[in-house]
């Protein structure tokens, strides 16, 4: 039966809604915090942060943990936003450089943020069992599934385990179409909606819902470096840097999973 599960959902994409949830007051609020850095807040356009939160259903009092935020773009965000809350950075080791520097330049509005580390390490804080609202991954499905080892499957059994019953996984991850002929995920930095439905389906997730609202559909996902080719990276320096301003960053899935009560 788990088998077939996998296979429906695989196969049967789940129609998003016919008009994604509305960002609260309170969210529109934190993405318009003072604090935020001028450069994050640039780019808003590509990455739609209170209507992507507003998606994945991320309320001002709950338990969120954001996977791997690395410089903050999203903690400054969240942090604010979740005061009523508990906000944990769950991230590759401490310290956590890039929030330090938020901490150390605003103590006042990141100074309730609760760390573990993500995969877990020996001794180290760790996000206990079924304690969180909401897991948040953005752009990582990738890191994890090319890296030195393929840690795919633990990161997502661990996320699950970290949710309460009927708690909320949001991933927004790099697109790959399922039917692009000459590009890997591998070495393209992109995934396929497939490969990151079936990590999740076989962590025990049941898809709820996926929203358009990361597409773009100027990105034709060919690009001779791969996804980082693509702003803010620009990673072809200034060759033909003009043209891959004009696609914008890249184009993204947005799907949201529930762990089953």
């Amino acid at each position: 039966m788990r088998h077939l599960l996998l296979l429906a959902a695989l196969a049967l994409p789940v129609a998003a809604a016919a008009a994604d949830p509305a960002p609260s007051p309170q969210l529109r609020a934190a993405v318009a915090a003072p604090t935020r850095t001028p450069a994050n807040v640039a780019r808003d356009r590509y990455r739609h942060p209170a209507e992507t939160l507003a998606f994945f259903g991320v309320k001002p009092g709950q338990t969120v943990v954001e996977i791997w935020p690395a410089g903050g773009w999203y903690t400054e965000i969240l942090a604010p936003y979740l005061k009523a809350g508990t906000y944990w950075a769950a991230v590759p080791s401490l310290p956590a450089k890039g929030i330090d520097a938020l901490r150390a330049a605003h103590p006042g509005t990141y100074d309730r943020i609760r760390f573990a580390t993500f995969p877990a390490t020996a001794g180290g804080p760790a996000v206990p069992d079924g304690s969180a609202d909401v897991v948040l991954t953005f752009r990582n499905v990738h890191n994890w599934r090319f890296g030195p080892t393929d840690g795919t499957q633990a990161a997502f059994d661990r996320m699950f385990a970290m949710l309460k019953p009927g708690g909320t996984l949001g991933v927004v991850e790099h697109r790959l179409p399922e039917d692009l002929a000459g590009v890997t995920e591998g070495e393209s930095g992109y995934m396929k909606r497939s490969s990151v439905v079936a990590f999740a389906t076989r962590a025990g997730f049941r898809l709820a819902g996926e929203s358009a609202v990361n597409a773009n559909p100027n990105d034709g996902h060919d690009h001779p470096k791969g996804v980082w080719t693509l702003p803010p990276v620009y990673r072809a320096g200034d060759a033909d840097r003009a043209k891959y301003a004009a696609i914008g960053e890249s184009d993204r899935m947005t799907l949201k999973f529930v762990k089953p009560r």
